[in-house]
């Protein structure tokens, strides 16, 4: 059967913001979780002075893929070249750019553009790719958009922080009792119901009812990259209200006293609902320390159960 040609798009918007800035934000792959919402997790796998190779975790029409890129970086010519190395099917190759143009002193156009073929050039292949590349380029690009132009306003909204316990015990272990999320519900006081799916070899997506201090409970969405046995990194996806983003990792790290685990999360605050939420009176600190607050007791309850776990095992 003969190839057909791949089939090329074209996406653009304008930002309030100048073309290096917005060429930079892209550049650095490391903070594409919080700008783009398809996107899970991205490690560099080779890293160079204008090229490298980059594993990106994203979802494409609710399912969670992952793939290794290429890119050939271009500052100056305002450019980034991609190149998928091996493409997830239906895709059977997928590349682009980024070009970014200044339009002023403030103003810059996006485009994004994308070449792709489906396997053995099947139709409802290519339908279901053509309908995944302009969800997500039409979300990366306007997510872009918000998230550039907000850069340089109210930075306390976007914040992090870390909690650690030290276990004497193996990093296996610790990071098991993480990893099988699926037994949470029984492990962990504060999990009404799990339910975990593995799409993939350490690809998760994690949904678990959470109870808080007050009794009432939440529902959570998540998807996990887990790198055994030292990493889980994740991206949740069903929020509570007082969040638009929340990012993080559980890490293991061994040492000569055991194992140092910690729970690092990023969270950016939805300001709408600090009054609705926490009063008339309440304002980002207030919004700031009562998601730290309840994260961390979560995270650390947690820590605490996967050391006792991991020191059980000795």
């Amino acid at each position: 059967m003969p190839q057909h040609a791949a089939r090329e798009v074209e996406h653009e918007i304008t930002v309030s913001a100048p073309a290096a800035a917005v060429y930079r934000l892209i550049a650095e792959v490391e903070n594409w979780p919080r700008i783009f919402p398809p996107t899970i997790h991205v490690d560099h796998v080779e890293r160079g002075a204008k090229e490298e190779r980059i594993r990106i975790w994203a979802t494409a029409n609710g399912e969670a893929k992952n793939w290794t890129s290429r890119r050939t970086l271009d500052p100056q010519g305002g450019r980034i070249d991609f190149r998928q190395e091996v493409s997830t099917p239906p895709v059977a190759s997928m590349g682009g750019a980024w070009v970014i143009e200044a339009l002023s002193e403030h103003e810059s156009r996006i485009k994004l553009l994308h070449d792709y073929r489906a396997v053995d050039d099947d139709p409802a292949g290519l339908e279901w790719i053509d309908q995944a590349v302009d969800r997500n380029s039409r979300s990366e690009l306007a997510a872009l958009k918000t998230n550039v132009e907000l850069a340089h306003l109210s930075e306390d909204l976007t914040f992090s922080f870390e909690d650690s316990v030290q276990i004497e015990g193996e990093a296996k272990d610790a990071y098991d009792f993480i990893n099988e999320a699926q037994l949470w519900s029984q492990r962990l006081p504060h999990v009404a119901s799990v339910h975990l799916e593995e799409a993939s070899t350490g690809l998760q997506t994690l949904e678990m009812e959470t109870r808080a201090k007050d009794g009432s409970t939440h529902t959570t969405k998540s998807y996990r990259v887990c790198f055994p046995h030292h990493r889980i990194a994740y991206k949740q996806v069903t929020l509570p209200a007082l969040m638009v983003l929340h990012t993080g990792y559980w890490t293991f790290e061994e040492s000569d006293g055991g194992v140092r685990a910690s729970s690092q999360h990023t969270v950016v605050l939805n300001t709408e609902n600090i009054t609705k939420i926490l009063g008339p009176a309440a304002g980002v600190a207030e919004a700031r320390k009562y998601v730290q607050n309840a994260l961390s007791t979560n995270s650390l309850a947690t820590l605490g159960h996967a050391k006792a776990y991991a020191e059980s095992k000795r």
